[in-house]
């Protein structure tokens, strides 16, 4: 564990390669090096549950991580997640950010199929909406509505991975399309794990893909013209991700034996029209 501890820093950022560090760049100095530490918080936590080991030894590297980011916040004890701590008390993030996400994390271990949308979606907000209700005061803004944007705006990138990332999932085992949902449209569960198209899956993944649109309509609705610039790099990651599901969409779901991403190119051409947008509009 103090190993990791050791190295919760933003060159865990930088190192993971993240779909979303472009962006960052676009932030102040202070904002950018919080956001950084942030994300290796997050890309730490989620390598304890993806780790090569027994679960027994992950949930218990879960739950000392746990401790020792409540150990920090309670000032009990100075430790790495100092500096988490630190920027939790500069940008008024509360603890129990950290903690739903630890236990969205902490889902994964324990739930590899999920029976309905609400399961699901307590999942997405847990691993995807607290991030950005983080990374919100962060970047600063003044109408609470914006948390709104956060929520929705997570739940619809998480739903988007889950699209793109089907075939991969069901090779480990794990499967976040509801059954309710595959039970509707007649999909079996071994067609996903054996990583066959039946002829239902397609209409199966075009609700799933309805569904994320929706919640990227919703968080449209929540983004105040007044918070457009202060939201700018949240920005970026929604059309970024937007364009993946729409790629997914003209490659009529052809996930489950391969990943769908954004070229390079397409990324700094959404990042540029994007920051023309919020700028000027």
């Amino acid at each position: 564990m103090s190993t990791q501890l050791d190295v919760l820093s933003p060159t865990v950022t930088l190192r993971s390669g993240s779909s979303f560090l472009f962006s960052f760049f676009f932030l102040p100095r202070e904002k950018r090096e919080a956001i950084f530490t942030l994300y290796s918080f997050c890309r730490l936590t989620d390598d304890i549950v993806d780790a090569p080991a027994p679960l027994e030894e992950k949930v218990h590297r879960l739950s000392r991580w746990e401790q020792e980011l409540k150990r920090s916040f309670n000032r009990s004890v100075s430790n790495s997640f100092s500096t988490i701590r630190q920027i939790a008390e500069r940008f008024h993030i509360p603890l129990d950010y950290f903690l739903e996400l630890i236990n969205g994390m902490r889902m994964d271990l324990f739930q590899l199929k999920y029976r309905t949308f609400d399961e699901l979606k307590l999942y997405c907000y847990r691993v995807a909406s607290t991030v950005g209700l983080m990374c919100i005061q962060i970047f600063g803004y003044r109408d609470p509505v914006i948390r709104e944007y956060a929520k929705n705006l997570g739940i619809a990138l998480q739903l988007t991975n889950i699209i793109r990332d089907v075939g991969s999932d069901a090779r480990m085992g794990r499967i976040y399309i509801p059954s309710e949902d595959l039970e509707t449209f007649g999909v079996n569960e071994q067609d996903l794990l054996a990583q066959r198209y039946s002829p239902q899956f397609f209409p199966l993944m075009e609700y799933q893909a309805r569904r994320a649109h929706r919640f990227y309509q919703l968080a449209e609705e929540n983004l105040p013209a007044s918070e457009r610039r202060n939201m700018m790099v949240s920005e970026i990651m929604k059309n970024v991700y937007f364009h993946l599901l729409q790629t997914i969409q003209e490659k009529h779901y052809r996930v489950l034996d391969q990943v769908v991403r954004v070229s390079t190119p397409a990324k700094l051409g959404i990042t540029l029209k994007t920051v023309l947008n919020n700028v000027w509009r």
